[in-house]
């Protein structure tokens, strides 16, 4: 699943709750699915960011056992040079 993380970041990796997020399309498009994830956070993770999540969708809740912040700028085309 691919999407950026919208709403309140609560709870924490390492707890049994896990870390709990929701997230919507890019383009915010679609609905939010709600997101647990178990596991170590990448260091860009915040609000705003755009992931990709690795997991299983179940009873409306997506349990997420991958998670990587996309960096705009490592995604963005490279200028041409004159």
């Amino acid at each position: 699943m691919t999407g950026k993380v919208v709403g309140k970041i609560h709870g924490d990796a390492h707890s049994p709750r896990g870390l709990r997020f929701t997230i919507a399309d890019i383009g915010r498009k679609s609905a939010t699915v709600p997101v647990v994830f178990h596991g170590t956070v990448p260091d860009l993770f915040k609000t705003g960011r755009d992931v990709v999540a690795d997991g299983e969708l179940r009873g409306g809740v997506f349990f997420a056992d991958g998670l990587v912040t996309k960096c705009p700028s490592k995604y963005a085309a490279a200028k041409k040079q004159t």
